[in-house]
């Protein structure tokens, strides 16, 4: 397992994601299997329904609740102070735990200040509840003002990244600020597997084409990832891109022709 330092918190980079499950029962097993197969950071989200499924495993399995990494995420309807605190109970519940190791807003929402919503949190953090906060799918702007309103770091911002859609602007902006942009989708719901750059790179290291578009965001400056998979090989062949680095040429290939590169963050990513 490879880990990213964000804020001075050790995350592991490549964590399971729990959206778009057919069931509880399945997504219990694929959890289950997860963290057999190694997984240390579980994602998860009220808006998901899988919060009891991931309690489940995660409270039962002979792993410490230590050394798994916990993420859930608010509602949008779950954003003034009272919502933010009374549905985050409720998910500790789900959880079977005392605490989330982390806490996001799951999208922007104007109805509610984000000032109102984010002190939420962070009294939560203050009662021992949450352990770190942040945000999903803001762009700069609203990253900029979440970081302003709140007393302690916003560890991530989680966004759909992946060789099909770029996160420029947003990658040079959190690999400054030293927060983790964590990637979802990553596998472009599949897709990637018919990318033909990604199969060719893949050949050389006998590895899939969605083991390489992994490869490519954990290679990558705060950039950690959440695959999906509900298919038990899946679930195993989506961790199994430790034993392998793309070169420098093969980090180029992918990222050629994505918008949103400025001269200084292809620097930084040696393109």
């Amino acid at each position: 397992m490879e880990f990213i330092t964000a804020q001075g918190v050790e995350i592991p980079a490549l964590g399971f994601g729990t959206a778009r499950f057919n069931s509880n029962d399945v997504c219990q097993q694929a959890v289950e299997v997860a963290l057999e197969t190694g997984y240390r950071h579980i994602d998860t989200a009220q808006m998901y329904g899988t919060e009891g499924a991931v309690g489940s495993v995660v409270s039962a399995a002979e792993v410490d609740r230590d050394e798994v990494f916990v993420t859930t995420k608010l509602n949008d309807d779950n954003r003034s102070r009272n919502r933010v605190l009374d549905s985050t109970k409720r998910s500790l519940e789900e959880l079977r735990t005392d605490a989330v190791d982390l806490l996001l807003i799951h999208s922007p929402n104007e109805t509610v200040p984000i000032e109102e919503t984010v002190g939420a949190m962070n009294e939560l953090q203050d009662d021992g509840a949450v352990r770190h906060v942040g945000v999903s799918n803001f762009s700069v702007d609203q990253l900029c003002r979440a970081m302003d309103a709140s007393e302690t770091p916003i560890l991530t911002n989680q966004v759909e990244y992946h060789p099909h859609r770029g996160q420029g602007e947003l990658l040079e902006f959190c690999i400054e600020e030293n927060v983790m942009l964590t990637a979802y989708s990553p596998l472009n719901v599949g897709s990637v597997m018919d990318d033909t750059t990604l199969a060719e790179i893949g050949n050389r290291h006998g590895k899939t084409a969605p083991q390489v578009a992994l490869r490519w965001l954990l290679q990558q400056e705060m950039v950690s990832a959440i695959p999906k998979a509900a298919e038990h090989e899946h679930v195993r062949e989506n961790f199994d891109v430790f034993d392998f680095e793309l070169t420098d040429d093969e980090m180029r290939r992918i990222f050629e022709g994505m918008d949103g590169l400025s001269d200084g963050l292809r620097e930084r990513l040696g393109l």
